[in-house]
């Protein structure tokens, strides 16, 4: 049940950063923006790559993106600082260094936020490895551990909770989507998978409502469709 295109496009991302092929960075991370499921690090990677390339306007939208999503995103805040100073707007450049200096100050699980932030994408790391062996407990406890010390990193709200689907688990996903939802409305593939962990925790009506919200962002989608029309499309 898992869902890796979004993780793949990613990972292809960065393969192509460091073998600076930033063209091909860009448009691998633009197709994930255009689906709707870009989370922060795909707008810092996406901003990191345009500047590079000299597009320095869109790299700071990409920048305010990514903090729009994670407010003490420190990469992205000295990012967009050094983007600022390239252009000459050294006041507002001050600002978003102060803000990561601020950033840098929190403290997450006893660790400085960016150790962190770090740590959860290892753990997140260690969670895919599991579940692609189909050692599912094994996966929870890692996505656990990872959301501990990343408590707004929603994609990986998402994975934990597509994991407990694929494990029977359907209350515990709801609750995880329940609240990945309620962060990030336009998420598509969340609203579907909060509709199935709905409908397989008893909730038909609960399933309609939020598969019905999901199919109005995306027309198009046939799974979203297909959900309904095993639900039948009601009220």
């Amino acid at each position: 049940m898992h869902q890796p295109g979004t993780d793949l496009l990613l990972a292809r991302a960065r393969e192509r950063f460091v073998l600076q092929d930033y063209h091909g960075a860009v448009h691998l991370l633009e197709e994930i923006a255009a689906s709707g499921h870009a989370f922060a690090d795909a707008h810092h990677l996406l901003g990191v790559s345009l500047s590079l390339l000299g597009m320095t306007e869109r790299a700071l939208a990409e920048f305010d993106r990514a903090l729009a999503l994670n407010p003490r995103y420190l990469e992205a805040l000295i990012h967009r600082g050094l983007v600022l100073n390239e252009l000459g707007r050294s006041a507002e450049a001050e600002e978003s260094f102060r803000r990561a200096a601020l950033a840098d100050t929190g403290s997450i699980g006893g660790f400085p936020a960016p150790v962190a932030a770090q740590l959860a994408n290892r753990h997140a790391d260690l969670a895919q490895a599991y579940a692609e062996v189909g050692a599912l407990p094994d996966a929870i406890e890692q996505y656990r551990r990872a959301l501990e010390l990343g408590p707004t990193f929603h994609d990986l709200r998402y994975r934990l909770a597509r994991v407990l689907l694929e494990s029977g688990r359907a209350l515990e996903a709801r609750e995880e989507l329940e609240q990945v939802v309620a962060a990030r409305p336009g998420f598509v593939d969340a609203g579907a998978a909060l509709g199935l962990a709905r409908y397989l925790s008893g909730d038909g009506d609960g399933a309609r409502e939020v598969w019905k919200a999901a199919l109005a962002r995306r027309p198009d989608n046939p799974r979203i469709e297909a959900y309904l029309n095993m639900v039948g499309h009601g009220r």
